[in-house]
């Protein structure tokens, strides 16, 4: 059986959004689905970076620290977490 490269959602709409946007569909030869991927790829693309959780990382490790951390820099984390004894939560920051 092949994998699926999409994952599929329910997704619930306004009644005055569903006819403009299957009209919008057709005119376009896409289906709804992808209209929706690409208004989804769309908000996520707007997404201000002070609003990505990774960046809760970001000064963790001094500027005296390793010369290699782009290259290993998940090894130091991994590393830096064990010795603190601390349990990163990405949803937390």
């Amino acid at each position: 059986m092949a994998s699926l490269t999409k994952k599929p959602t329910q997704v619930y709409l306004r009644p005055e959004q569903v006819e403009p946007l299957r009209a919008l569909a057709r005119r376009r030869k896409v289906s709804v689905a992808e209209l929706v991927r690409q208004g989804i790829d769309q908000v996520l693309a707007a997404v201000p970076p002070e609003e990505d959780p990774l960046l809760g990382i970001i000064g963790l490790v001094d500027d005296d620290g390793p010369t290699d951390m782009a290259e290993k820099h998940d090894d130091y984390l991994v590393k830096w977490i064990q010795e603190e004894n601390r349990s990163w939560d990405p949803k937390s920051s």
